[in-house]
């Protein structure tokens, strides 16, 4: 199991504290509610590294077998838009010494009665 650090504020940006947000999710004891707070809970997992969450979280008709999250430090999330199954946002991230930006369109579905990511198109 993860240890997650002492966060103050929750990595996804929604103000929140991580024990209040995004940590209940991650360790699994809330399920996120609505595709929004899944959207957080895995913009958080790839901050964390959280690799087992990420591919538990993901509908399994689009999940990989394996995730490398040795890629960017993820900087900042912002949410542009959620409504239904959808949210766009943008997520800041820096690689190699460059700061960049990843916008994304994701879709979610619901099986089980838990959300899951289904798949994103890159803007």
């Amino acid at each position: 199991m993860l240890r997650y650090p002492p966060f103050k504020s929750c990595p996804c940006g929604s103000g929140r504290s991580f024990a209040s947000c995004c940590g209940p999710r991650l360790d699994g004891t809330h399920p996120a509610e609505t595709p929004e707070a899944l959207m957080r809970s895995r913009y958080t997992a790839f901050v964390l590294k959280d690799a087992p969450y990420l591919l538990a979280t993901w509908h399994p008709d689009t999940r990989p077998a394996t995730l490398d999250l040795d890629g960017p430090r993820w900087l900042s999330l912002t949410v542009h838009r959620a409504a239904g199954d959808q949210v766009s946002f943008s997520a800041r991230y820096q690689e190699d010494g460059q700061k960049q930006t990843l916008r994304e369109d994701s879709r979610f579905v619901q099986l089980e009665r838990r959300w899951l990511y289904l798949d994103g198109e890159h803007r």
